[in-house]
């Protein structure tokens, strides 16, 4: 992945793009749920859709927030007894140079 994947949006309506980061920023904003945990959710949602791009940055944004490579694989147990092994192989891509 090379730079935004979301320039294409912020060149073409730049209200657009900046009403999507309103959005992620309230998203992911510490709450009852902390970011990292958010973080971890967003991770497995993108491994569910095998969005190898996605699973790589949020696994990124996760370890800054605190999350442990335990905890990612964790997250990962769970995806792969709900969505199956495609998932993993998905994710495996996707962080062999994070983890």
């Amino acid at each position: 992945m090379n730079g935004d994947p979301l320039n294409v949006i912020k060149e073409a309506d730049l209200s657009f793009f900046e009403e999507i980061n309103k959005n992620r920023d309230s998203a992911f904003k510490e709450g009852e749920i902390t970011t990292k945990n958010k973080l971890l959710i967003a991770l497995a949602i993108d491994a569910a859709h095998h969005a190898e791009d996605g699973i790589k940055s949020l696994a990124i944004l996760a370890l800054k927030a605190g999350a442990t490579r335990n905890e990612i694989l964790e997250t990962l147990k769970i995806v792969n007894y709900i969505c199956g092994v495609g998932s993993i192989y998905a994710a495996a891509g996707a962080l062999k140079e994070i983890l």
